[in-house]
């Protein structure tokens, strides 16, 4: 039996196959899940099953299922899918999801991400926490006598994703992505069919060990087979997704990776240009250019915590038509405020397609500033060091929205513990590289590195 424990997650279920998640705690994760629907959806029927291309999903996915249908609620299995792909399921067809996934992780984990009708999110505030306690508990035999169906929604997803760009704006651009053997393979062809792109997909085959690089394009080592080939063919942007499909970064037509922070500007630009006064979401930990453009641009920005979960209570509290992360994950209202960085792609393709000069020069005006990236410190107690780097900076004004946040003005950090790991993460913005970098060693020191 797997370890319970070990796999609940602040966003979602996730651990090492078959030491930590296997068939038997998938089999009583998806009983848990189905009291809890029962709980917060005392009408929901069926549930949506989907999984990605890992060795260990069907197995998992099936157990799941077997969960859901001893408590007499019905599967809707669509099989391969990217997360975005069964975020859509969940809102097209007004039920809970669960998508057999572990995103960007390595090939021997694998997890789960949970939604409730409509794409509602299930985190840790939001049903994780009552459904490690109904394993914990001993799960209750279930009348049992759930069916299970499959359906195939791909067609679906991929209409609903070009209904948010208008292809008579598009033109031929030529378009690589990189989608490093994980879902993107699957659904980016179905997407772009119809439209007018030359779009030529690297490492499309889908294949869970991930034998060409890892699925995690946050890492700038794992662009470098997408820059390679944008500058070779002559690409006008390269797109990275990662194993999951539902973040995306962006590589400009010199194969220099472009800031999700910069994206989230570009997309936000794009959205308050079609909706003149509308509120935007950002998390924390993106560049104040953000900010400032969708001020600029006539918007509301407001700020939220880290994560998935949070992000979209904000936008649902919130009305808010956008939201973006610093992680490359993109939300949209309309698309029943999930995320999906293949919809972000094709609005950023469609503000280049209607943008005289490359894709440089389109977000030259977001480069505004210079950011250290993501630094990690072990430190033996977050919360002390926590308070040490807030006594340091108690001159400047400060919040605990998610962690630390300093505000000096000219510069501003965020200082966070992670939630999957023992670590404390450092963003850290300034006016230019020399001022990051000083900021940076002082916050070191702070810290004891």
């Amino acid at each position: 039996m797997g370890d319970p424990a070990a796999v609940f997650k602040a966003y979602d279920i996730r651990g090492l196959v078959p030491d930590e998640l296997d068939e038997g705690l998938a089999r009583d994760l998806g009983s848990a899940f189905a009291l809890l629907v029962r709980e917060a959806e005392p009408g929901t029927g069926r549930v949506v099953i989907a999984r990605d291309m890992r060795a260990s999903s069907p197995a998992l996915a099936g157990a799941f299922a077997d969960g859901i249908r001893t408590q007499g609620i019905d599967v809707v299995d669509i099989g391969l899918a990217s997360t975005d792909l069964a975020y859509f399921a969940s809102g097209h067809l007004d039920v809970p999801a669960a998508m057999i996934t572990a995103s960007h992780n390595p090939a021997h984990y694998n997890g789960i991400k949970l939604c409730l009708a409509g794409a509602r999110p299930v985190g840790q505030d939001t049903g994780l926490t009552r459904m490690a306690e109904l394993v914990e508990a001993g799960l209750p035999d279930g009348p049992g006598g759930g069916r299970i169906e499959a359906a195939d929604l791909l067609d679906a997803f991929a209409d609903h994703a070009r209904s948010f760009v208008d292809p008579a704006t598009l033109r031929p651009l030529k378009v690589v992505a990189d989608t490093a053997n994980g879902m993107g393979g699957l659904v980016l062809p179905a997407v772009f069919d119809t439209l007018p792109f030359d779009l030529e997909v690297l490492y499309g085959e889908l294949d869970g060990e991930f034998p060409n690089h890892p699925a995690d394009p946050i890492h700038p080592e794992n662009l470098r087979d997408l820059q390679a080939r944008v500058l070779a063919v002559g690409a006008d942007v390269g797109l990275a997704f990662d194993g999951d499909a539902d973040r995306m970064f962006l590589v400009d037509e010199r194969a220099r990776p472009v800031s999700s922070s910069m994206t989230t500007a570009l997309v936000a630009s794009a959205i308050l240009q079609a909706e003149p006064g509308a509120t935007i979401i950002y998390n924390l930990i993106c560049s104040r250019v953000v900010a400032e453009v969708i001020a600029e641009q006539g918007g509301r920005a407001v700020r939220s915590r880290v994560g998935h979960s949070f992000v979209k209570v904000a936008m649902a509290s919130e009305g808010a038509a956008f939201a973006g992360e610093h992680s490359g994950h993109y939300y949209f209202r309309d698309n029943f405020g999930a995320d999906s960085g293949l919809i972000a792609a094709l609005l950023v393709l469609e503000a280049l397609s209607t943008y005289d000069g490359p894709l440089s020069e389109l977000i030259g005006p977001y480069s505004r500033y210079t950011t250290s990236g993501e630094i990690n410190f072990e430190v033996d107690d977050p919360e002390v060091a926590l308070d040490t780097v807030a006594a340091f900076y108690a001159q400047h004004p400060q919040d605990r929205l998610d962690g630390l946040t300093v505000d000096a003005g000219d510069w501003w950090l965020n200082l966070r513990p992670s939630n999957t790991e023992p670590l404390l993460r450092l963003n850290l913005e300034a006016g230019d590289p020399a001022a990051c970098a000083e900021r940076v060693t002082e916050v070191r020191g702070l810290l004891g590195q």
